[in-house]
């Protein structure tokens, strides 16, 4: 008898340890990452505000933190500048709202590791956050 792995498959092995948090104020978008990536073995915790996702990375550790960047309360980008140097963690950006190709080698130089853009796809969003931990 043959077994196939599919993409979830294969990612459910290698991320059973992986913790994130998404911090997204769309409470149906972050709903839906956390059940796309917890059905691969990432364990996922959400904030709805920056100051929620600030309070959180002070308490746990995160393997990756990916922002929204239009939040009530602030900017995905100051979360991002607050947390860099203190929260050792690859980060990645989801979002609306494209970004020049200058910005995002700005970005890649200052550690952001992924920008994706929504909406994305369940297979788009699962390969680029497990190349993160290749």
């Amino acid at each position: 008898m043959k077994t196939e792995l599919c993409i979830e498959d294969t990612a459910e092995m290698d991320n059973i340890k992986k913790k994130i948090l998404y911090i997204e104020d769309d409470q149906d978008i972050a709903n839906a990452v956390k059940i796309i990536l917890g059905n691969v073995g990432f364990e996922v915790d959400l904030a709805l505000t920056g100051y929620e996702g600030l309070r959180m990375v002070e308490q746990f550790q995160y393997d990756l933190i990916m922002l929204d960047i239009m939040l009530p309360d602030m900017s995905g980008w100051d979360i991002y500048g607050k947390i860099k140097t203190k929260v050792k963690a690859k980060y990645a950006f989801l979002s609306a709202i494209p970004v020049s190709s200058e910005r995002m080698v700005q970005l890649r130089n200052e550690g952001v590791r992924e920008y994706i853009l929504k909406p994305f796809t369940k297979k788009d969003l699962i390969e680029r956050i497990n190349n993160l931990f290749v």
